[in-house]
Protein backbone atom coordinates (compact mmCIF):
# COMPACT_ATOMS: atom_id res chain seq x y z
CA UNK A 1 0.00 0.00 0.00
CA UNK A 2 1.36 3.51 -0.61
CA UNK A 3 1.27 6.29 1.69
CA UNK A 4 -0.95 7.82 -0.35
CA UNK A 5 -3.41 5.22 0.26
CA UNK A 6 -2.39 4.48 3.70
CA UNK A 7 -3.43 8.99 4.20
CA UNK A 8 -6.77 8.26 1.94
CA UNK A 9 -7.71 4.98 4.49
CA UNK A 10 -6.56 6.59 8.20
CA UNK A 11 -8.76 10.20 7.02
CA UNK A 12 -12.03 8.10 6.18
CA UNK A 13 -11.73 6.42 9.68
CA UNK A 14 -10.69 9.78 11.29
CA UNK A 15 -14.39 9.96 13.19
CA UNK A 16 -13.80 10.99 16.51
CA UNK A 17 -16.43 12.27 18.56
CA UNK A 18 -15.38 15.86 18.02
CA UNK A 19 -15.86 15.62 13.92
CA UNK A 20 -17.80 18.39 13.66
CA UNK A 21 -17.33 21.66 12.71
CA UNK A 22 -14.21 22.42 11.04
CA UNK A 23 -12.36 18.86 11.83
CA UNK A 24 -15.51 17.54 9.30
CA UNK A 25 -14.63 19.87 7.14
CA UNK A 26 -10.85 19.50 7.51
CA UNK A 27 -11.13 15.84 6.85
CA UNK A 28 -13.03 16.40 3.62
CA UNK A 29 -10.75 19.31 2.39
CA UNK A 30 -7.85 16.68 3.03
CA UNK A 31 -9.83 13.67 1.74
CA UNK A 32 -10.19 16.09 -1.74
CA UNK A 33 -6.77 17.36 -1.95
CA UNK A 34 -5.64 13.62 -1.94
CA UNK A 35 -7.91 12.65 -4.70
CA UNK A 36 -6.87 15.96 -6.97
CA UNK A 37 -3.31 15.42 -6.52
CA UNK A 38 -1.86 12.86 -6.97
CA UNK A 39 1.43 14.36 -5.19
CA UNK A 40 -0.56 15.59 -2.31
CA UNK A 41 1.96 13.87 0.68
CA UNK A 42 4.90 15.40 -1.23
CA UNK A 43 6.73 18.17 -0.62
CA UNK A 44 6.80 19.28 -3.63
CA UNK A 45 3.10 19.53 -4.44
CA UNK A 46 2.65 23.07 -5.01
CA UNK A 47 -0.53 23.03 -3.73
CA UNK A 48 -0.31 21.89 -0.61
CA UNK A 49 0.43 18.54 0.90
CA UNK A 50 -0.30 16.46 4.12
CA UNK A 51 2.48 16.37 7.17
CA UNK A 52 2.71 14.29 10.44
CA UNK A 53 3.39 15.67 13.89
CA UNK A 54 2.70 14.18 17.15
CA UNK A 55 2.87 15.95 20.21
CA UNK A 56 5.08 14.34 22.71
CA UNK A 57 3.51 13.84 26.32
CA UNK A 58 4.22 12.78 30.02
CA UNK A 59 0.81 12.34 31.61
CA UNK A 60 1.99 11.54 34.78
CA UNK A 61 4.07 14.89 35.17
CA UNK A 62 1.22 16.60 33.15
CA UNK A 63 4.04 18.31 30.81
CA UNK A 64 4.30 18.22 27.13
CA UNK A 65 7.65 18.39 25.39
CA UNK A 66 7.84 21.19 22.66
CA UNK A 67 10.34 22.35 20.38
CA UNK A 68 11.29 25.61 19.49
CA UNK A 69 11.29 24.85 15.44
CA UNK A 70 14.71 26.62 13.76
CA UNK A 71 12.81 28.27 10.67
CA UNK A 72 9.68 29.56 12.14
CA UNK A 73 10.54 30.53 15.94
CA UNK A 74 7.83 28.90 17.49
CA UNK A 75 6.57 26.54 19.74
CA UNK A 76 5.89 23.60 18.32
CA UNK A 77 4.89 19.94 18.51
CA UNK A 78 7.28 17.58 16.17
CA UNK A 79 6.80 17.03 13.19
CA UNK A 80 6.80 17.23 9.44
CA UNK A 81 6.98 16.14 6.35
CA UNK A 82 6.50 12.19 4.85
CA UNK A 83 9.16 10.48 3.89
CA UNK A 84 9.55 7.72 0.63
CA UNK A 85 10.22 4.96 3.20
CA UNK A 86 7.09 6.28 5.96
CA UNK A 87 4.82 3.22 5.33
CA UNK A 88 1.98 5.31 6.55
CA UNK A 89 1.19 8.49 8.37
CA UNK A 90 1.65 7.14 11.47
CA UNK A 91 4.96 6.00 11.25
CA UNK A 92 5.86 9.12 9.80
CA UNK A 93 4.58 11.24 13.28
CA UNK A 94 6.43 8.48 14.95
CA UNK A 95 9.63 8.93 13.20
CA UNK A 96 9.36 13.01 13.42
CA UNK A 97 8.57 12.83 16.92
CA UNK A 98 11.64 10.47 17.54
CA UNK A 99 14.19 12.18 15.27
CA UNK A 100 13.20 16.16 16.77
CA UNK A 101 12.50 15.03 20.01
CA UNK A 102 15.62 12.39 20.70
CA UNK A 103 13.73 10.13 22.45
CA UNK A 104 13.85 6.54 21.88
CA UNK A 105 10.69 4.74 22.80
CA UNK A 106 7.83 6.93 22.38
CA UNK A 107 4.49 5.36 21.53
CA UNK A 108 1.51 6.66 19.86
CA UNK A 109 -1.65 6.89 21.68
CA UNK A 110 -4.02 4.85 20.54
CA UNK A 111 -7.38 5.72 18.22
CA UNK A 112 -5.42 7.52 14.97
CA UNK A 113 -5.01 10.89 14.72
CA UNK A 114 -5.83 13.10 17.58
CA UNK A 115 -7.00 16.25 15.52
CA UNK A 116 -6.29 17.89 11.64
CA UNK A 117 -5.05 21.51 11.27
CA UNK A 118 -4.18 23.57 8.21
CA UNK A 119 -1.83 26.03 8.19
CA UNK A 120 -0.21 28.08 5.71
CA UNK A 121 3.93 28.25 5.23
CA UNK A 122 6.35 30.19 3.86
CA UNK A 123 7.03 29.06 -0.36
CA UNK A 124 7.87 26.25 -1.51
CA UNK A 125 5.40 24.76 0.72
CA UNK A 126 2.82 26.99 0.54
CA UNK A 127 0.09 25.08 2.75
CA UNK A 128 1.17 22.12 5.11
CA UNK A 129 -2.28 19.71 6.05
CA UNK A 130 -1.15 18.19 9.09
CA UNK A 131 -2.33 15.00 10.70
CA UNK A 132 -1.68 15.28 14.31
CA UNK A 133 -0.91 12.40 16.79
CA UNK A 134 0.13 12.19 20.39
CA UNK A 135 3.22 10.43 21.52
CA UNK A 136 3.62 8.86 25.09
CA UNK A 137 7.12 9.29 26.62
CA UNK A 138 8.53 6.53 28.26
CA UNK A 139 9.28 7.06 32.17
CA UNK A 140 12.27 8.65 32.53
CA UNK A 141 13.01 10.03 28.78
CA UNK A 142 15.64 11.86 28.40
CA UNK A 143 15.08 14.02 24.79
CA UNK A 144 18.14 15.30 22.88
CA UNK A 145 18.08 18.45 20.35
CA UNK A 146 17.87 18.01 16.66
CA UNK A 147 19.48 19.83 13.94
CA UNK A 148 15.58 21.02 13.34
CA UNK A 149 15.32 22.25 16.59
CA UNK A 150 16.84 26.08 18.15
CA UNK A 151 15.52 24.48 21.65
CA UNK A 152 13.59 21.87 23.30
CA UNK A 153 11.40 22.31 26.73
CA UNK A 154 8.65 20.20 28.74
CA UNK A 155 6.34 22.82 29.52
CA UNK A 156 3.50 21.80 32.37
CA UNK A 157 -0.25 21.73 30.43
CA UNK A 158 -1.28 24.98 32.16
CA UNK A 159 2.14 26.85 30.32
CA UNK A 160 1.35 25.92 27.08
CA UNK A 161 -1.35 28.66 26.20
CA UNK A 162 1.23 30.98 27.28
CA UNK A 163 4.11 29.68 24.66
CA UNK A 164 2.36 27.78 21.70
CA UNK A 165 -0.21 29.33 19.07
CA UNK A 166 -3.67 28.47 19.50
CA UNK A 167 -3.05 24.95 17.11
CA UNK A 168 -0.46 23.64 19.66
CA UNK A 169 -3.45 24.67 22.56
CA UNK A 170 -5.89 22.61 20.71
CA UNK A 171 -4.21 19.71 19.88
CA UNK A 172 -2.86 19.47 23.74
CA UNK A 173 -6.29 19.51 24.89
CA UNK A 174 -7.96 17.20 22.18
CA UNK A 175 -4.89 14.56 23.65
CA UNK A 176 -5.95 15.28 27.14
CA UNK A 177 -9.38 14.35 26.22
CA UNK A 178 -8.58 10.98 24.65
CA UNK A 179 -6.46 10.26 27.94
Amino acid sequence: MSLHDDAVLVLKGYAPEAAHGDQAELRQAYLDHLARHDDGMWKACGAGHLTASALVIDPERGKVLLTLHRKLRMWLQMGGHCEPQDVGLEAAALREATEESGITGLTLLPGGPVRLDRHPIPSPCNWHLDVQYAALAPAGAAERISEESLELRWFGYEDVPGVADASVVRLLEATRSRL
